[in-house]
């Protein structure tokens, strides 16, 4: 099965072919992974679920290597007020 590279944006893609997808019961949003041996591109199925962005709480408790429990109750690290931004300034609703 031959296919050609093409401009997608302002990179480079491949088009998948139906059939591949379906012998490989890949769909749309699937996670791959794609890795290069000697001059071959390697794209395979993977299992591991991964999300593309992290929540902020993951992001706190693996900046500050704690549970989001004792980030939120250390007052050196977390401390909510609330502050004056002062008038508003154009057709902002308050």
């Amino acid at each position: 099965m031959f296919t050609t590279i093409q401009r997608w944006g302002n990179s480079q893609a491949v088009r998948l072919p139906k059939t591949v997808l379906e012998t490989l019961f890949l769909h749309e949003n699937d996670p791959v992974e794609i890795t290069t041996e000697n001059d071959t591109i390697v794209i395979k199925k993977t299992t591991r679920k991964h999300r593309a962005k992290k929540s902020l709480e993951e992001r706190l408790e693996e900046f500050y290597q704690k549970p989001i429990d004792e980030i939120l109750a250390d007052d050196s690290l977390y401390s909510p007020a609330e502050y004056d931004w002062g008038k508003p300034a154009g057709k902002e609703v308050w």
